[in-house]
């Protein structure tokens, strides 16, 4: 979504990335992993991606973690947008568990057991 990366620019998001979903789950299409330098940030961030969704005609996006700001997500139904402070990034690393090289389904249920 175009509206969703123009906002995490203008929000200066720092290293923001964008994961195709397709075939790894039904979810969403998209995943945007976006770090803000702090709490306060990290607010602002998701703040303006709720208004470009809102304006890029979401209905209803849900959003969680507004209260403490160190890891927001935002869910506008095909894509979903997460917002993170820095240290909290690393902890989750959500970058290897859905980029690239996580198994596919039907490579998983290949396997045989020993």
């Amino acid at each position: 979504m175009r509206a969703v990366l123009t906002a995490l620019d203008d929000a200066k998001a720092e290293n923001v990335v964008s994961i195709e979903l397709a075939g790894k789950t039904t979810i969403a299409d998209a995943m945007m992993i976006a770090t803000g330098r702090s709490n306060t940030h990290v607010g602002a961030i998701a703040d303006r991606v709720l208004k470009a969704c809102k304006a890029a005609g979401v209905a209803s996006p849900r959003i969680e973690g507004l209260p403490n700001c160190d890891w927001v997500l935002v869910d506008a139904g095909d894509v979903i947008i997460h917002v993170f402070r820095p240290d909290v990034r690393a902890f989750y690393n959500l970058e290897k568990m859905w980029g690239g090289d996580r198994p596919s389904e039907a490579a998983t249920s290949d396997r045989t057991a020993f």
